[in-house]
């Protein structure tokens, strides 16, 4: 299992302790607001560097204090043990892997490859485009960490393009969008191999565990050709709107990602329970693609998320939970874990920070 320990300090509301995660499974039991998602976060923070809660550093900071630290001990590949560490101290962060300085999160992302299942997830079904957008990044930085550098490059050159909207400097358009172009057509060439390959997965998921066939991701570019010249004439007939608007108004920053059913709008028409499921089963999709596509097993991550099934589709969601390299997830004290213990798995009462174990 990848994450051995995690040692914490001035981390929320929980203890300055480690905490022994050296089990397939490891199950958090305890009320809401004892520190359960707590960990779950800063195990989060050790795997990518950032919280899945806040961009706020200062709200992870116990309180009255200025800085907290994280050091989680794992296994790569059944070797000897590796470390990664977390210094946040006014609001400036310092991650280490094996002692050495880390100067871009790219360099260490895959290094333990979790699979978060959240409440917020729901956004991906409900939520603005730019949620389903950050899904289908995310799901491609996991198994390529160079199209982070990618996205990166667009980001960039779009702030540079919209600055010169506002300014209205016409005639340095022309040089951004050479450069714009090529990255953005880059882009979306990707995001839609990756949806083709993903739906392969997702639809039939969605279809043993809902009980409902063709549900799909449809894929909308903002851009409707990859062509370096027709996308240059489509920016440029656009160019009064973006003026006026003092923004960009097409690119991938605009793509529209839905999900279908029958080539039909789904989420509109499906119950808060199947809206609820369609998140679930996106994150096992992701867990699933990710082990097709780089043949390692994830870490899954889970916070509270079989409480809202109901029995059967939480049985048939853990029946074709996809296979893990560890298991975390939590628990309030009425669930029936005990159905999910097996004989090297770890349970910790969590109460008011301190973790027990049973």
């Amino acid at each position: 299992m990848p994450f051995l320990s995690i040692s914490l300090y001035n981390f929320r509301n929980l203890e300055d302790k480690a905490i022994d995660l050296s089990a397939p499974e490891v199950f958090l039991v305890g009320q809401n607001g004892q520190g359960k998602t707590n960990l779950l976060e800063a195990l989060y923070l050790a795997a990518y560097g950032n919280s899945f809660r806040t961009r706020n550093e200062a709200e992870i900071y116990k309180k009255n204090t200025n800085e907290y630290s994280i050091r989680v001990l794992f296994k790569e590949n059944e070797e000897r043990s590796h470390s990664i560490s977390i210094i946040s101290k006014d609001k400036k962060k310092i991650i280490e892997k094996n002692l050495k300085k880390i100067h871009d999160r790219k360099d260490f992302i895959s290094t333990i490859p979790c699979i978060l299942f959240c409440h917020d997830d729901l956004d991906f079904a409900t939520g603005a485009p730019e949620r389903r957008r950050f899904f289908i990044d995310q799901s491609l930085s996991l198994y390529d960490p160079s199209y982070i550098d990618i996205l990166r490059n667009f980001t960039k050159l779009l702030k540079s393009r919209n600055l010169v909207l506002k300014e209205k400097k016409s005639e340095i358009l022309d040089v951004i969008d050479a450069q714009l172009i090529p990255i953005g057509i880059e882009i979306i060439e990707k995001r839609r191999a990756l949806i083709e390959s993903f739906n392969k997965i997702f639809s039939s998921l969605y279809e043993n565990i809902g009980g409902i066939d063709s549900v799909m991701i449809d894929y909308s570019p903002s851009w409707k050709s990859t062509n370096f010249d027709e996308v240059l004439i489509s920016l440029i007939e656009k160019r009064q709107l973006d003026f006026t608007m003092n923004t960009s108004m097409s690119g991938p920053h605009r793509d529209k990602i839905r999900f279908i059913r029958n080539k039909k709008p789904f989420v509109q028409t499906a119950s808060m329970g199947q809206q609820r499921l369609l998140s679930l089963v996106l994150r096992a999709a992701q867990a699933y693609f990710y082990t097709e596509k780089t043949k390692r097993l994830p870490v899954l991550l889970m916070d509270d998320v079989l409480l809202e099934l109901d029995p059967e589709k939480r049985k048939n969601f853990t029946e074709h939970l996809p296979r893990y390299d560890q298991l975390i997830c939590t628990f309030l004290p009425g669930e029936p874990y005990q159905n999910y213990i097996r004989e090297k798995s770890r349970v910790y009462i969590v109460s008011e920070g301190s973790f027990r174990a049973e």
